[in-house]
């Protein structure tokens, strides 16, 4: 492992899990400060009602911002074909739906049980096929409660698995494991990836999305890269959650995570100097909302230089 692609997701998962909504100019000034520090993917936020979450509802209008700053990879999140839809006529480069292995969290989050999902991302990815080669966007199913569910508790892996295999027969293009709760542990992390990628080929399993509700999200996102794993989901801070997911709290802190990654020689592409001062557009912006992080806290070791020459 050479590499790793970071993708933010704090504009999306993080802010969605806020009550309060941040401007619109102050979520541009993050999305061009944390490219401009070399991020390369940065998931803008999700394409719902703004009535369930007005967080979210400015998001066509990052998407056209995003897609302004060269060599971004622009992802967004969507619930159904409409939110599809809508990313679609957007702009969105990415498209990520989430498929709750819970059935009781898919009810609660997006108000459909298994088979009505499978149905969903079908038609998702058939209208996703319709799009010119040129203009098509990726699409990903993000695999949420994999690990555990603090609505059902454990979750089977064969379910996992099968459901996995569903989803790809079904038209997407990849699946990525969701740790949404922070149930996960690293062996945990290591078996279901090495099953999953069994199932549906290697090259269609590639992300991680991990919480830090109990500390291990670090942990857990180096078993994955030792099982292949080449993108992790992090969040500026350690924004995030889900509404939806009672107890589901803290992203992997994409400062940590950079950190981690480029001590162990691993390129992320990311000046971690640069990174850290993006922290201060969210503490304008939402003055007393907890941010988190070791690596902002304790600054960066005498003469690290991480990849940088």
């Amino acid at each position: 492992m050479t590499s790793v692609l970071i993708s933010e997701v704090g504009p999306r998962d993080g802010l969605q899990s806020i009550a309060r909504v941040m401007p619109l100019e102050a979520k541009k000034a993050w999305i061009a400060a944390e490219a401009a520090a070399g991020v390369r993917e940065i998931e803008v936020g999700s394409f719902v009602p703004a009535s369930l979450l007005p967080q979210m509802a400015d998001t066509a209008a990052l998407v056209a911002f995003a897609n302004t700053i060269p060599g971004l990879a622009v992802a967004t999140l969507v619930p159904n074909l409409k939110g599809a839809e809508d990313a679609i006529a957007a702009g969105a480069g990415k498209l990520s739906i989430p498929f709750s292995m819970s059935e009781t969290h898919s009810l609660k989050n997006v108000r459909k049980g298994h088979a009505a999902m499978i149905a969903e991302i079908g038609a998702i990815a058939a209208r996703v096929a319709a799009e010119p080669a040129a203009t098509r966007p990726h699409f990903e199913v993000g695999l949420a409660t994999a690990f555990g569910c603090t609505i059902e508790g454990p979750v089977a892996e064969d379910q996992v698995v099968r459901l996995a295999e569903s989803a790809i027969a079904a038209g997407a293009a990849e699946v990525g494991l969701s740790d949404t709760t922070g149930y996960a542990n690293p062996a945990q992390v290591r078996r279901l990836v090495r099953r999953v990628k069994a199932a549906i080929g290697a090259e269609r399993l590639n992300t991680l999305h991990l919480h830090n509700t109990r500390g291990l999200g670090l942990a857990n996102a180096l078993a994955g890269l030792e099982e292949g794993i080449t993108t992790l989901d992090s969040s500026l801070g350690g924004l995030g959650g889900c509404p939806f997911a009672p107890g589901a709290s803290g992203n992997i802190v994409t400062e940590d995570l950079v950190f981690m990654l480029e001590a162990m020689g691993i390129d992320t592409g990311v000046d971690l100097d640069k990174l850290l001062g993006v922290r201060a557009i969210l503490a304008e912006a939402l003055p007393g909302e907890p941010l988190y992080g070791f690596t902002p806290d304790a600054g960066l070791p005498l003469g690290f230089r991480g990849n940088r020459a």
